[in-house]
């Protein structure tokens, strides 16, 4: 469910140079993992200059609450249970045109980010952001920035001087690799893009952590890559997670 976290005694410290208090930046989180949702809360909630207004973990639900919190930043995952991320991006551009919008997930793909930015975000970052850097990102966004990863940053330099994303070589029969995977190694890597460790996914899936590791690294060997995000940005990049 949907939380209002109190937030309307939180203030800025004292700027030693001006003597003035500033406006907390008021944050909603949209995020489907309770975990990440709480570390990202919590990492929020520490720093005098943020705090946390709202938190849910589907689209719907955070489309239902916006306008009522009026939240000055949303930070928004994409892979969400019920709707896309980008779905929940246009929704708050279209009805809170004064909130800075920030992606923050595990796919660092062309098409994702550009369609975010698309979308009305102009912040986009991984999840693999340390928690102060986080803070930090969200602060950036609010006073007028466009934080993002260095690689998300390279994608959108390379798209606008028109380089349009050159496949590495031997990208069809990677492609053809990627059609073997079998469902549970989609399901592994599925759980690993919402932020599931290795045991909470061997819990889900019903199997032990060697499997779960095993099934990934098959899925690094069919994908041809050599990480975990590197595998989930290629599985969503070959649409596999839109299997039924």
């Amino acid at each position: 469910m949907l939380r209002d976290v109190p937030c309307s005694r939180r203030r800025v410290g004292e700027d030693p140079m001006s003597g003035q208090a500033g406006a907390v930046v008021r944050v909603a989180i949209v995020e489907d993992d309770h975990g990440t949702l709480a570390r990202f809360a919590q990492a929020l909630s520490r720093d005098a200059r943020t705090a946390v207004v709202e938190q849910a973990r589907t689209g719907r639900e955070a489309m239902a609450r916006l306008a009522a919190v009026s939240p000055d930043v949303l930070l928004v995952d994409l892979g969400l249970p019920d709707v896309h991320g980008i779905d929940v991006i246009r929704f708050a551009s279209r009805t809170l045109p004064e909130c800075d919008v920030m992606v923050i997930t595990v796919f660092g793909d062309e098409r994702n980010v550009i369609s975010s930015i698309e979308a009305g975000a102009t912040g986009y970052v991984l999840k693999d952001c340390a928690d102060a850097d986080l803070v930090t990102r969200v602060i950036e966004l609010r006073t007028g920035g466009s934080p993002m990863s260095p690689g998300i940053a390279r994608i959108v330099l390379n798209r606008m001087r028109g380089d349009r994303g050159t496949q590495p070589a031997g990208d069809q029969s990677t492609a053809a690799e990627a059609s073997t995977l079998s469902s549970r190694e989609v399901d592994v890597l599925r759980l690993l893009s919402r932020g599931y460790t290795y045991s909470e996914i061997g819990g889900q899936l019903g199997i032990s952590v060697h499997t779960v590791a095993s099934h990934i690294k098959n899925s690094y060997r069919k994908l041809a890559v050599h990480s975990a995000a590197a595998a989930v940005t290629r599985a969503a990049d070959l649409h596999l997670f839109d299997r039924r």
